[in-house]
Protein backbone atom coordinates (compact mmCIF):
# COMPACT_ATOMS: atom_id res chain seq x y z
CA UNK A 1 0.00 0.00 0.00
CA UNK A 2 1.37 3.37 -0.88
CA UNK A 3 2.74 5.19 1.93
CA UNK A 4 0.19 8.42 1.74
CA UNK A 5 -3.23 6.08 1.52
CA UNK A 6 -1.74 3.85 4.38
CA UNK A 7 -1.37 6.72 6.70
CA UNK A 8 -4.85 7.60 6.05
CA UNK A 9 -6.06 4.38 6.32
CA UNK A 10 -4.49 4.18 10.02
CA UNK A 11 -6.19 7.34 10.56
CA UNK A 12 -9.52 6.17 9.90
CA UNK A 13 -9.04 3.03 12.00
CA UNK A 14 -8.54 5.20 14.72
CA UNK A 15 -12.03 7.03 14.37
CA UNK A 16 -12.81 3.40 13.75
CA UNK A 17 -12.20 2.54 17.07
CA UNK A 18 -13.95 5.89 18.67
CA UNK A 19 -17.34 4.28 16.96
CA UNK A 20 -16.89 0.60 17.50
CA UNK A 21 -17.00 -0.20 13.75
CA UNK A 22 -15.28 -3.71 12.67
CA UNK A 23 -15.50 -2.45 9.09
CA UNK A 24 -16.02 0.34 6.84
CA UNK A 25 -17.52 0.06 3.32
CA UNK A 26 -16.34 2.83 0.81
CA UNK A 27 -18.11 3.20 -2.72
CA UNK A 28 -18.68 6.78 -2.78
CA UNK A 29 -16.40 8.73 -5.02
CA UNK A 30 -14.82 11.31 -2.97
CA UNK A 31 -13.98 8.78 -0.75
CA UNK A 32 -12.33 6.43 -3.11
CA UNK A 33 -10.80 8.97 -4.35
CA UNK A 34 -9.00 9.71 -1.05
CA UNK A 35 -8.41 6.78 0.18
CA UNK A 36 -6.53 5.67 -3.41
CA UNK A 37 -6.24 8.55 -5.67
CA UNK A 38 -7.90 7.38 -8.94
CA UNK A 39 -10.12 9.81 -10.48
CA UNK A 40 -11.51 7.82 -13.13
CA UNK A 41 -12.44 4.12 -12.21
CA UNK A 42 -16.05 2.99 -11.98
CA UNK A 43 -17.82 0.10 -10.00
CA UNK A 44 -15.05 0.02 -7.27
CA UNK A 45 -15.27 -0.66 -3.55
CA UNK A 46 -12.37 -0.06 -0.53
CA UNK A 47 -13.07 -2.49 2.67
CA UNK A 48 -10.99 -1.05 5.49
CA UNK A 49 -11.38 -3.69 8.19
CA UNK A 50 -9.89 -2.26 11.86
CA UNK A 51 -7.85 -4.67 11.76
CA UNK A 52 -6.14 -6.78 8.77
CA UNK A 53 -5.14 -5.44 4.88
CA UNK A 54 -7.77 -3.53 3.85
CA UNK A 55 -8.45 -4.28 0.39
CA UNK A 56 -10.53 -3.18 -3.33
CA UNK A 57 -13.17 -4.73 -5.32
CA UNK A 58 -13.60 -3.88 -8.63
CA UNK A 59 -14.62 -5.25 -12.03
CA UNK A 60 -11.82 -7.60 -13.59
CA UNK A 61 -10.87 -5.33 -16.44
CA UNK A 62 -9.51 -2.70 -14.28
CA UNK A 63 -7.78 -5.14 -10.95
CA UNK A 64 -4.22 -4.97 -12.13
CA UNK A 65 -5.11 -1.09 -12.93
CA UNK A 66 -6.26 -0.18 -9.16
CA UNK A 67 -3.85 -2.51 -7.35
CA UNK A 68 -0.72 -0.74 -9.52
CA UNK A 69 -1.97 2.84 -8.87
CA UNK A 70 -3.40 2.59 -5.26
CA UNK A 71 -1.20 -0.17 -3.57
CA UNK A 72 -4.14 -2.29 -2.37
CA UNK A 73 -4.95 -5.18 -2.76
CA UNK A 74 -7.68 -5.87 -5.40
CA UNK A 75 -10.20 -8.59 -6.37
CA UNK A 76 -11.60 -8.61 -9.56
CA UNK A 77 -15.35 -9.43 -10.34
CA UNK A 78 -16.40 -11.07 -13.65
CA UNK A 79 -20.30 -9.97 -14.65
CA UNK A 80 -22.43 -10.70 -15.03
CA UNK A 81 -21.93 -13.89 -12.89
CA UNK A 82 -20.52 -11.90 -10.10
CA UNK A 83 -21.00 -8.66 -9.02
CA UNK A 84 -19.48 -5.84 -6.85
CA UNK A 85 -22.44 -7.34 -4.21
CA UNK A 86 -21.22 -11.04 -4.29
CA UNK A 87 -17.18 -9.80 -4.15
CA UNK A 88 -17.54 -7.68 -1.34
CA UNK A 89 -19.34 -9.90 0.79
CA UNK A 90 -17.00 -12.68 -0.43
CA UNK A 91 -14.30 -10.28 0.65
CA UNK A 92 -16.08 -9.61 4.34
CA UNK A 93 -16.67 -12.94 4.86
CA UNK A 94 -12.68 -13.97 4.10
CA UNK A 95 -11.95 -11.37 7.19
CA UNK A 96 -13.28 -13.30 9.21
CA UNK A 97 -16.56 -11.32 10.23
CA UNK A 98 -20.17 -13.24 10.98
CA UNK A 99 -21.70 -10.08 12.29
CA UNK A 100 -19.48 -7.47 11.65
CA UNK A 101 -20.37 -3.70 12.73
CA UNK A 102 -20.23 -2.49 8.91
CA UNK A 103 -20.04 1.68 9.09
CA UNK A 104 -21.77 3.53 5.99
CA UNK A 105 -20.99 6.71 4.05
CA UNK A 106 -23.84 9.27 3.53
CA UNK A 107 -24.68 9.16 0.45
CA UNK A 108 -24.31 6.95 -3.34
CA UNK A 109 -24.78 3.41 -1.94
CA UNK A 110 -26.22 1.57 -4.57
CA UNK A 111 -29.38 -0.41 -3.63
CA UNK A 112 -28.29 -3.54 -5.34
CA UNK A 113 -24.74 -3.09 -3.45
CA UNK A 114 -26.76 -2.28 0.03
CA UNK A 115 -28.81 -5.06 -0.63
CA UNK A 116 -26.22 -7.97 -1.52
CA UNK A 117 -25.19 -6.66 2.10
CA UNK A 118 -27.93 -7.22 3.90
CA UNK A 119 -29.22 -10.43 2.71
CA UNK A 120 -25.31 -11.49 3.87
CA UNK A 121 -25.12 -9.79 7.21
CA UNK A 122 -27.68 -8.51 9.73
CA UNK A 123 -29.19 -4.86 9.28
CA UNK A 124 -29.11 -4.03 12.29
CA UNK A 125 -25.38 -3.92 12.72
CA UNK A 126 -25.03 -1.81 9.60
CA UNK A 127 -24.44 2.09 10.89
CA UNK A 128 -23.69 5.69 9.36
CA UNK A 129 -20.22 6.79 9.60
CA UNK A 130 -20.49 9.94 7.49
CA UNK A 131 -18.72 12.23 10.39
CA UNK A 132 -16.18 9.64 10.39
CA UNK A 133 -15.13 10.51 6.78
CA UNK A 134 -15.80 14.15 7.04
CA UNK A 135 -13.86 14.45 9.97
CA UNK A 136 -11.15 12.22 8.42
CA UNK A 137 -10.44 14.45 5.04
CA UNK A 138 -11.22 17.61 7.22
CA UNK A 139 -7.00 18.09 8.00
CA UNK A 140 -5.71 18.70 4.41
CA UNK A 141 -2.21 17.14 3.32
CA UNK A 142 0.54 19.74 1.80
CA UNK A 143 -0.35 17.54 -1.87
CA UNK A 144 -4.08 18.11 -0.75
CA UNK A 145 -3.66 21.85 -0.32
CA UNK A 146 -1.41 22.26 -3.95
CA UNK A 147 -4.31 20.42 -5.98
CA UNK A 148 -7.14 22.55 -4.18
CA UNK A 149 -4.73 25.59 -5.38
CA UNK A 150 -4.82 24.53 -8.59
CA UNK A 151 -8.46 24.22 -8.57
CA UNK A 152 -8.78 27.63 -7.12
CA UNK A 153 -6.73 29.07 -9.89
CA UNK A 154 -9.01 27.33 -12.47
CA UNK A 155 -12.40 28.85 -10.74
CA UNK A 156 -10.83 32.18 -10.48
CA UNK A 157 -10.03 32.37 -14.76
CA UNK A 158 -13.33 31.02 -15.26
CA UNK A 159 -14.88 34.20 -12.68
CA UNK A 160 -12.48 36.48 -15.16
CA UNK A 161 -14.01 35.76 -17.68
CA UNK A 162 -17.75 35.33 -16.64
CA UNK A 163 -17.23 38.99 -15.63
CA UNK A 164 -16.08 40.63 -18.86
CA UNK A 165 -18.84 39.07 -20.70
CA UNK A 166 -21.47 40.85 -18.20
CA UNK A 167 -23.44 43.18 -20.19
CA UNK A 168 -27.05 44.06 -21.04
CA UNK A 169 -28.67 41.09 -23.37
CA UNK A 170 -26.71 38.22 -22.85
CA UNK A 171 -28.14 35.71 -21.30
CA UNK A 172 -27.26 33.76 -17.96
CA UNK A 173 -25.92 30.92 -20.06
CA UNK A 174 -24.16 32.87 -22.27
CA UNK A 175 -21.81 34.03 -19.14
CA UNK A 176 -21.89 31.19 -17.92
CA UNK A 177 -20.89 29.23 -21.14
CA UNK A 178 -17.57 31.88 -20.95
CA UNK A 179 -16.81 30.53 -17.73
CA UNK A 180 -17.06 26.95 -18.02
CA UNK A 181 -14.69 26.90 -21.08
CA UNK A 182 -12.09 29.24 -19.63
CA UNK A 183 -11.99 26.73 -16.18
CA UNK A 184 -11.72 24.08 -18.39
CA UNK A 185 -8.74 25.55 -20.73
CA UNK A 186 -7.70 26.65 -17.22
CA UNK A 187 -7.02 22.75 -16.21
CA UNK A 188 -10.30 22.09 -14.44
CA UNK A 189 -11.88 18.70 -14.50
CA UNK A 190 -15.39 20.13 -14.55
CA UNK A 191 -17.88 22.34 -12.00
CA UNK A 192 -18.04 20.82 -8.51
CA UNK A 193 -21.65 22.02 -8.85
CA UNK A 194 -24.66 23.15 -10.80
CA UNK A 195 -23.08 26.93 -11.22
CA UNK A 196 -25.08 29.67 -10.55
CA UNK A 197 -25.00 32.91 -13.23
CA UNK A 198 -28.23 34.65 -11.64
CA UNK A 199 -29.54 38.39 -11.92
CA UNK A 200 -32.81 40.73 -11.01
CA UNK A 201 -35.43 38.80 -8.81
CA UNK A 202 -33.92 35.54 -8.96
CA UNK A 203 -30.93 36.29 -6.91
CA UNK A 204 -32.98 35.78 -3.81
CA UNK A 205 -33.32 32.12 -4.93
CA UNK A 206 -32.01 29.72 -2.33
CA UNK A 207 -30.11 27.35 -4.97
CA UNK A 208 -30.49 28.68 -8.32
CA UNK A 209 -28.83 28.11 -11.76
CA UNK A 210 -27.95 29.88 -15.17
CA UNK A 211 -30.90 30.08 -17.01
CA UNK A 212 -31.83 31.40 -20.58
CA UNK A 213 -33.22 35.45 -18.57
CA UNK A 214 -31.11 38.45 -20.44
CA UNK A 215 -28.88 40.65 -17.97
CA UNK A 216 -30.95 44.01 -17.83
CA UNK A 217 -29.56 47.18 -16.84
CA UNK A 218 -29.59 48.17 -13.13
CA UNK A 219 -29.47 44.53 -12.13
CA UNK A 220 -27.17 43.15 -9.59
CA UNK A 221 -25.48 39.80 -11.50
CA UNK A 222 -24.72 36.95 -8.88
CA UNK A 223 -22.09 34.81 -10.29
CA UNK A 224 -21.13 31.77 -8.21
CA UNK A 225 -18.82 29.55 -9.61
CA UNK A 226 -16.95 25.86 -9.04
CA UNK A 227 -13.57 24.16 -10.55
CA UNK A 228 -12.12 21.09 -9.50
CA UNK A 229 -8.41 19.27 -10.02
CA UNK A 230 -7.45 16.07 -9.19
CA UNK A 231 -10.82 15.97 -7.77
CA UNK A 232 -10.46 18.49 -5.23
CA UNK A 233 -13.02 21.51 -5.36
CA UNK A 234 -13.06 25.01 -5.27
CA UNK A 235 -15.58 27.19 -5.19
CA UNK A 236 -16.25 31.61 -5.25
CA UNK A 237 -18.78 34.10 -5.68
CA UNK A 238 -18.59 37.52 -7.02
CA UNK A 239 -21.58 40.04 -7.76
CA UNK A 240 -21.60 42.13 -10.63
CA UNK A 241 -23.59 45.88 -10.58
CA UNK A 242 -25.15 46.78 -14.57
CA UNK A 243 -25.24 50.25 -14.32
CA UNK A 244 -26.53 51.67 -11.44
CA UNK A 245 -28.29 49.57 -8.91
CA UNK A 246 -30.36 50.44 -5.90
CA UNK A 247 -27.97 51.84 -3.40
CA UNK A 248 -29.47 49.88 -0.61
CA UNK A 249 -28.44 46.86 -2.44
CA UNK A 250 -25.06 48.21 -3.18
CA UNK A 251 -24.91 48.72 0.81
CA UNK A 252 -25.65 44.56 1.40
CA UNK A 253 -22.66 43.89 -0.91
CA UNK A 254 -20.33 45.87 0.72
CA UNK A 255 -22.00 44.69 4.81
CA UNK A 256 -21.72 41.46 3.66
CA UNK A 257 -17.75 41.77 2.60
CA UNK A 258 -17.24 43.04 5.86
CA UNK A 259 -19.14 40.47 7.55
CA UNK A 260 -16.56 38.04 5.48
CA UNK A 261 -13.61 39.55 6.48
CA UNK A 262 -14.53 39.73 9.86
CA UNK A 263 -15.41 36.14 9.35
CA UNK A 264 -11.81 35.38 8.01
CA UNK A 265 -9.86 37.06 10.65
CA UNK A 266 -11.65 35.05 13.27
CA UNK A 267 -10.62 31.81 11.21
CA UNK A 268 -7.56 30.59 13.20
CA UNK A 269 -7.07 27.20 15.02
CA UNK A 270 -7.98 26.72 18.35
CA UNK A 271 -11.39 28.95 17.92
CA UNK A 272 -14.86 27.56 17.51
CA UNK A 273 -16.63 27.33 13.95
CA UNK A 274 -19.39 29.01 16.71
CA UNK A 275 -16.80 31.89 17.28
CA UNK A 276 -16.28 32.73 13.47
CA UNK A 277 -19.58 32.28 12.60
CA UNK A 278 -20.33 34.93 15.56
CA UNK A 279 -17.89 37.53 14.47
CA UNK A 280 -19.79 37.71 11.05
CA UNK A 281 -23.42 37.99 12.33
CA UNK A 282 -22.31 40.78 14.69
CA UNK A 283 -21.94 42.58 11.69
CA UNK A 284 -24.79 41.70 10.29
CA UNK A 285 -27.40 42.09 13.32
CA UNK A 286 -25.71 45.77 14.63
CA UNK A 287 -26.93 46.71 10.82
CA UNK A 288 -30.42 45.35 11.59
CA UNK A 289 -30.36 42.31 9.35
CA UNK A 290 -30.19 39.50 11.40
CA UNK A 291 -33.93 37.59 11.25
CA UNK A 292 -33.29 37.72 7.40
CA UNK A 293 -29.64 36.04 7.45
CA UNK A 294 -29.38 32.08 7.56
CA UNK A 295 -27.85 30.53 10.54
CA UNK A 296 -24.35 28.84 8.40
CA UNK A 297 -22.16 30.86 6.70
CA UNK A 298 -19.84 28.21 5.71
CA UNK A 299 -18.18 24.62 5.23
CA UNK A 300 -15.40 22.31 5.01
CA UNK A 301 -13.91 22.42 1.47
CA UNK A 302 -12.15 19.07 -0.26
CA UNK A 303 -13.33 16.80 -1.56
CA UNK A 304 -16.73 18.08 -2.03
CA UNK A 305 -17.47 21.60 -2.70
CA UNK A 306 -19.23 21.67 0.73
CA UNK A 307 -18.11 18.86 3.20
CA UNK A 308 -19.98 18.80 6.58
CA UNK A 309 -17.06 18.84 9.02
CA UNK A 310 -16.48 21.88 9.93
CA UNK A 311 -20.07 23.26 9.55
CA UNK A 312 -19.32 27.29 10.12
CA UNK A 313 -22.39 28.29 12.18
CA UNK A 314 -24.49 29.92 14.97
CA UNK A 315 -23.38 28.14 18.25
CA UNK A 316 -21.40 25.68 16.39
CA UNK A 317 -18.94 23.67 18.54
CA UNK A 318 -16.36 22.18 16.02
CA UNK A 319 -12.81 23.01 16.19
CA UNK A 320 -10.96 24.83 13.93
CA UNK A 321 -7.76 23.02 13.27
CA UNK A 322 -4.14 23.85 11.08
CA UNK A 323 -4.85 22.46 7.61
CA UNK A 324 -8.58 23.15 7.35
CA UNK A 325 -9.80 24.50 4.12
CA UNK A 326 -13.52 26.46 4.35
CA UNK A 327 -15.45 28.44 2.23
CA UNK A 328 -17.14 31.91 4.11
CA UNK A 329 -19.70 33.55 3.50
CA UNK A 330 -22.49 31.61 2.07
CA UNK A 331 -25.50 33.15 2.90
CA UNK A 332 -27.15 37.26 1.38
CA UNK A 333 -29.46 38.88 3.05
CA UNK A 334 -32.62 37.69 2.45
CA UNK A 335 -34.84 40.21 2.00
CA UNK A 336 -36.83 41.47 -1.50
CA UNK A 337 -35.59 44.61 -3.59
CA UNK A 338 -32.17 44.94 -1.52
CA UNK A 339 -31.08 41.45 -0.62
CA UNK A 340 -29.11 38.92 -3.22
CA UNK A 341 -25.48 40.21 -3.44
CA UNK A 342 -23.38 37.32 -2.28
CA UNK A 343 -19.40 36.73 -1.75
CA UNK A 344 -18.00 33.36 -1.15
CA UNK A 345 -14.12 32.78 -0.87
CA UNK A 346 -12.47 29.61 -0.23
CA UNK A 347 -9.58 29.63 2.70
CA UNK A 348 -7.14 27.66 3.52
CA UNK A 349 -6.30 27.65 7.92
CA UNK A 350 -2.86 28.46 8.21
CA UNK A 351 -0.88 27.71 11.58
CA UNK A 352 0.23 31.14 11.84
CA UNK A 353 -2.17 32.84 9.06
CA UNK A 354 -4.44 32.00 6.55
CA UNK A 355 -4.41 31.90 2.60
CA UNK A 356 -7.16 32.85 -0.06
CA UNK A 357 -7.14 30.72 -2.07
CA UNK A 358 -9.65 32.02 -4.85
CA UNK A 359 -7.16 35.04 -5.00
CA UNK A 360 -9.50 37.30 -6.70
CA UNK A 361 -10.64 41.12 -6.54
CA UNK A 362 -13.84 41.03 -3.65
CA UNK A 363 -14.41 44.74 -4.72
CA UNK A 364 -18.15 44.83 -5.96
CA UNK A 365 -17.77 44.68 -9.85
CA UNK A 366 -19.64 47.42 -12.12
CA UNK A 367 -19.97 47.44 -15.90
Amino acid sequence: MKARYANRIEKARELMIEKDLDLLFVVNRENLIYFTGLTQIECLAVLIPREGEPCAVTLWLDADYVERESGLTTYGYYFPRESLASKVVERIKAYGFKVPRIGFERYFVDFAVYDGLRRAFPEASFTGASDLFYRLRSIKEPTEVELLRRAAAAACRGMEAAIKSVRPGVTELDILAEAEYAMLKAGSGGSSFRPQVVSGERVLLTHPCASNKKIAPGEAVVIHLGATYEGYCAKMCRTVAVGRIPPEQENIYYLLLEAQGRAIAALRPGVTAGTVDAAARQVVEVAGYGDSYLEVVGYGVGLRQSEFYPIVGRGREEVIEAGMVVDLLLPTIYRPGIGGPRVTDVIYVGREKNEILTDYPRELVRV
